[in-house]
């Protein structure tokens, strides 16, 4: 049986790979199960419910980030607390959160309820495209309350030293969303409802298996225990994951912005594009969203020991594995443009040409997200929230709207797709001079 691999340890490069490998597989296999959600919408029932998906995905994403925020702030903090040699706050600490989590899931999930009519509305939805985008919407919302713990559980399973755990538990979710897509969309032809109520069912139980998991008696290094409320920890993992919040919310306000542009300038086909350049982009971002988050508790971890020589040795490698993962990706996204555009729209030859066009564009912007990104997450690993806040804000709210709003005026249609690459090279430079603002504080290099 091979030895479980600690927090504590010394990572070689091969060391961090095998910790860090599952989550990333997890993190590409739950793209890839939404992907699949969008092939059979897109391909079964139709392209006006497609871009209804993609116009109100803003509105869900931005109503489950508690998840995220809760789930990499709690993980930093929980981490450091273990690295401090105090686990039973730790596990207080982890209850708490697991608890917050379900109470703010109901709250937003009521409030997103109201709010999905008036969005779709304002993002310019009317008839069908309008009507869709409110059926798809509010079903999905009823699990919001799971969708916020399968996000938080996904970093919390890293740091309780069981990555592996977090892959089976996605997976279990994503192959039943896909299988209820088949029984639902194709079998049963419910159309657009049924792929919601298949996401609505996968997402209960990606919730549900890790509270059961952890409230029994497990080898790892969290458990469930009673929950003591404590203010000044709650805070701490807030501002810890103010970047995955100020992330989140830029990222729905840059996607609203980019459908609203690509209403004006194209239409619907736009949307429809846009959205299949996001499902793309994300099955191959997340490679670099598993990698931050299985790397940042070991960073938390060794913070939190006052290890240096450990922290520089896994800042180091972690950025060598950044920049080869980035290339590669850009390589191989020029090739499988035109392949993974025939999934979504292989019925529909001018939306297929312009979504081949768009993503080589797009999928340019990979050589520098990698590392953006984890910047932004090394310092959420560092316990300041507040410098990951305004690296993550500044790369999409601020550089990506202006780009957005800039370039289709000189450059028209083409100058939407050419913003993002423009915003990694503005969020480039102020990553680099954050980290080296920052080196001797925390010692990194």
């Amino acid at each position: 049986m091979a030895q479980i691999i600690q927090l504590s340890d010394h990572f070689s490069y091969s060391k961090l790979l095998r910790f860090t490998l599952p989550s990333m597989v997890m993190m590409v296999f739950t793209s890839i199960y939404g992907v699949v959600d969008g092939i059979f919408v897109s391909n079964f029932v139709g392209k006006t419910p497609f871009a209804a998906i993609n116009l109100i995905m803003p509105l869900l994403m931005f109503l489950g980030i508690v998840g995220f925020m809760f789930g990499s702030g709690g993980s930093a903090l929980i981490a450091k607390t273990i690295g401090e040699n105090d686990n039973e706050k730790a596990n207080r600490i982890f209850s708490m959160l697991v608890l917050v989590g379900i109470l703010s899931g109901i709250v937003l999930g009521v409030l997103g309820y109201i709010l999905v009519r008036p969005v779709a509305i304002m993002l310019g939805a009317t008839g069908k495209l309008l009507n869709d985008s409110v059926v798809y919407g509010q079903i999905v919302l009823v699990a919001l309350p799971f969708f916020t713990l399968q996000n938080m559980f996904q970093s919390l399973f890293v740091t309780a030293e069981r990555p592996k755990m977090g892959l089976l538990v996605t997976v279990i979710s994503g192959v039943l969303n896909i299988l209820l897509d088949i029984v639902f969309i194709l079998l049963f032809d419910w159309g657009l409802m049924g792929a919601a109520f298949a996401t609505v069912l996968s997402q209960v139980v990606g919730g549900v298996i890790p509270v059961f998991y952890f409230a029994f008696p497990n080898t790892s290094l969290l458990r469930i225990v009673k929950p003591l409320f404590d203010f000044k920890a709650l805070w701490q993992t807030t501002v810890n994951g103010m970047s995955e919040f100020f992330s989140t919310v830029s990222m729905t306000v840059v996607s609203a912005l980019y459908n609203y542009q690509l209403m004006k300038y194209i239409g619907e086909d736009g949307v429809a594009a846009y959205g299949v350049i996001m499902y793309i982009t994300f099955i191959f971002f997340t490679l670099f969203i598993g990698f931050c988050m299985v790397s940042a508790p070991i960073v938390s971890y060794n913070y939190g020991a006052r290890n240096d020589e450990e922290l520089k040795n896994v800042f180091l490698k972690s950025v060598h594995i950044i920049a080869l993962i980035s290339a590669g990706l850009v390589i191989v996204t020029q090739f499988l443009a035109r392949p993974l555009a025939l999934l979504f729209a292989g019925y529909d030859s001018d939306l297929r040409e312009l979504t081949v066009m768009a993503f080589r564009i797009y999928s340019i912007s990979f050589l520098l997200a990698g590392f953006n990104g984890y910047v932004s997450s090394f310092f959420t690993a560092l316990n300041n929230g507040v410098v990951s806040a305004v690296l993550a804000t500044a790369r999409t709210l601020v550089f990506e709207t202006i780009a957005v709003l800039v370039l289709p005026l000189v450059f028209g249609l083409d100058g939407i797709w050419f913003a993002v690459i423009l915003a990694e090279i503005m969020a480039l430079v102020l990553s680099l001079l954050m980290l080296r603002k920052y080196k001797e504080r925390y010692h990194y290099v």
